[in-house]
């Protein structure tokens, strides 16, 4: 299997894994906004194969995700695309200039803080057009509502990739399914186990899953 045909087919695997966790893993959370976890599967597909291969994960599953199950129709394609590509992207392109655990969590940091500010301000702008109600009141519910649910959002989705992507980058590396560089990468001896990591990024996701209880629960 040559190195195009290997990327390929990984992005294809990831889309499918993206798609099947989105169907089974969707949970309401607050007024119209619900929770699934596709975000880290494409963002270890980020972080594996380059933000480029991220961005065109999240296409693909949100156009089928559109052509399938959204009653949203091409304005929650845009907004999928828009929320996952604003985490993605940065954390993908900070790791791919940085490939250290600190490049790692500063990349998801800033993925957050990007996709957070992005969202606010494109909800402020679509929601009215499909919701039916004021832009006033939307405006009324960023900060209560759309800032705490993308921050926590990110915040899980971030810890949770911090806590997968080193074994699954193994685990692929040692069915062949990597590119050569990625290959390597996982193979890195300065990305051995460190536990000071991988317990904030539990703490992270126990505190942004918590919270997204307290959340739902009004």
């Amino acid at each position: 299997m040559n190195e195009k045909t290997r990327k390929l087919t990984l992005m294809a695997m990831l889309s499918a894994l993206a798609y099947l966790i989105m169907l089974i893993g969707r949970i309401p959370v607050v007024l119209f906004l619900s929770y699934d976890p596709k975000d880290i599967v494409i963002a270890t597909g980020g972080f594996l194969l380059g933000p480029l291969a991220g961005a065109g994960i999240s296409l693909l599953v949100s156009l089928v995700e559109m052509v399938t199950v959204s009653d949203t129709g091409f304005i929650g394609f845009f907004m999928n695309v828009l929320s996952t590509c604003a985490f993605v992207l940065p954390a993908a392109w900070m790791y791919k200039r940085r490939h250290t655990l600190k490049g790692a969590a500063a990349g998801l940091a800033i993925g957050v803080a990007c996709m957070v500010a992005v969202m606010i301000a494109w909800n402020y702008i679509i929601t009215p057009l499909y919701m039916g109600v004021t832009r006033e009141a939307v405006a009324e519910l960023l900060i209560p509502a759309f800032l705490p649910f993308n921050l926590l959002k990110g915040s899980l989705n971030a810890g949770i990739t911090m806590l997968v992507y080193k074994p699954v980058s193994q685990a692929l590396a040692r069915a062949h399914l990597l590119p050569r560089a990625s290959t390597a990468d996982a193979a890195h001896p300065a990305r051995r186990f460190n536990p000071a990591a991988t317990l904030t990024s539990a703490f992270v996701v126990v505190t942004a899953v918590l919270c997204f209880w307290f959340l739902s629960r009004g």
